[in-house]
């Protein structure tokens, strides 16, 4: 059986890569590479922004907005037949 040993992942670009990509920029985008740049550089802070937002949601706990009180907790269980969750009063 034939076995060859090829990396699973890439490694980043060389020197070379780098100035061919460049130049490829160059002669695709022209003037308007700023331009591109920019607002490729507002679309990742966007999304980091968004991340951070989705991690403060999910410290500090959604708020039901219709009951005004806190989401259930993790170890919360639920009717498997209804999805509706049960008290501990419930259990039968």
């Amino acid at each position: 059986m034939l076995t060859t040993s090829l990396p699973l992942a890439f490694a980043m670009p060389g020197l070379m890569e780098w100035v061919i990509i460049g130049g490829l920029g160059l002669l695709i985008f022209g003037k308007r590479l700023p331009e591109v740049g920019r607002s490729l550089g507002k679309g990742i802070v966007e999304f980091k922004r968004g991340l951070a937002g989705v991690e403060d949601d999910v410290k500090t706990g959604m708020v039901d907005s219709s009951t005004s009180r806190p989401a259930l907790q993790a170890d919360a269980k639920f009717d498997p037949y209804t999805g509706k969750p049960l008290n501990a009063e419930s259990h039968s």
